[in-house]
């Protein structure tokens, strides 16, 4: 099976605990991802359909879900941006973000928050994951705790696991990983969850234990996208998760010699349209912008690149992205508040 090794010199120092993949058949589906028991058990998907008591996530005072129905639509970029652009609380301090990544078989928050080589992250004391901080900004995913191939690098390992080894790892990162940093910090403001394409275990598992304040839809302008537009959103109704927003991904290209938009990927007027026909609101939309996509694959997410050179390679393309997520992620963060 996985097996993993920890940082065992920093451990120490402190006072963390080991974290192993099990390999321990017998306990596979209730422990896949090989933590210490704990006596505060997260809530269960019951198994003959009792109600379910959705619970806060500890240390955590808002969750917001980032999510897309069809894969490749930029929805982790979108997760990534919005989580470093954190606008001031109302008492003046920053809003505290933490990044949650629940794609148990393709994470690419380590990628795009340059992590994708860290060590795996040590527990505490009392068994729980410890985040691993960039930019800023605590994270967690299931690309942090994948074995290594010798040259330090995770792409090669894959998780193979059926449906309920998969409802359990999310219960674990849901309710196991400490974002107190310890019980040192106060907690977050808001975690950001960003989920895997579809509409499947991962995002019912979220929906159906955690209290959720809110979710934010991301697609592109295809009619392939638009259609599973629809059915993230009634997936998300279904459970009692409130609908923030839509986003709308490489809505249109600008050019470096104009500031003609030019629609190469359709037209945004059919994802306009499904919006108002579903009563939810357009967040923003975003043009397509060849540094979003070389700050993710160097590990800064765009909102966080501002150097000259970067400026004028991307034209106006760029400074708008900036301003419509900088607006989109004010927007969001004050709905959250609201509720």
């Amino acid at each position: 099976m996985l097996a993993a090794k920890l940082v065992q010199q920093g451990a120490c120092r402190l006072g963390l605990r080991a974290r192993l993949f099990s390999s321990a058949r017998r306990i596979q589906h209730e422990n896949p991802l090989g933590l210490p028991r704990r006596p505060d058990r997260a809530p269960q998907l019951p198994r003959r359909g009792g109600p379910i008591q959705k619970k806060p996530i500890p240390h955590v005072k808002k969750v917001l879900a980032v999510a897309s129905g069809k894969g490749g639509v930029g929805k982790s970029t979108v997760a990534g941006n919005v989580s470093t652009s954190t606008p001031s609380s109302p008492l003046g301090r920053r809003m505290r973000v933490g990044i949650l990544d629940l794609d148990i078989f393709g994470p690419s928050i380590p990628m795009l928050m340059g992590l994708q080589r860290t060590d795996e992250p040590p527990l505490t004391s009392a068994g729980a994951i410890l985040p691993i901080t960039n930019h800023g900004l605590p994270t967690m995913s299931m690309g942090y705790l994948l074995p290594k191939s010798e040259s330090g690098s995770r792409e090669d390992a894959a998780v193979v696991w059926r449906g309920l080894m998969v409802q359990k790892a999310v219960q674990q990162l849901l309710f196991d990983v400490d974002w107190s940093d310890a019980g040192h910090g106060p907690g977050l403001d808001i975690l950001v969850v960003d989920l895997p394409p579809g509409t499947g275990d991962v995002q019912l598992t979220l929906g159906q234990l955690v209290v959720v304040n809110g979710a934010v839809i991301v697609s592109t302008p295809q009619d392939v996208a638009l259609a599973d537009v629809r059915r993230g959103i009634s997936m998300f109704r279904k459970v009692s998760v409130p609908i923030t927003g839509t986003v709308l991904n490489q809505s249109y290209f600008v050019c470096p010699s104009c500031v003609t938009p030019h629609y190469v990927f359709g037209s945004p007027t059919a994802f306009r349209t499904i919006a108002t026909s579903l009563n939810v609101p357009v967040l923003g939309e975003l043009p397509l912008v060849k540094g979003v996509s070389t700050g993710g694959d160097g590990g800064v997410p765009y909102i966080l690149t501002a150097s000259k050179e970067q400026a004028d390679e991307d034209s106006a393309g760029g400074a708008v992205w900036r301003n419509v997520m900088q607006e989109m992620a004010g927007n969001v963060w004050q709905a959250l508040e609201e509720r």
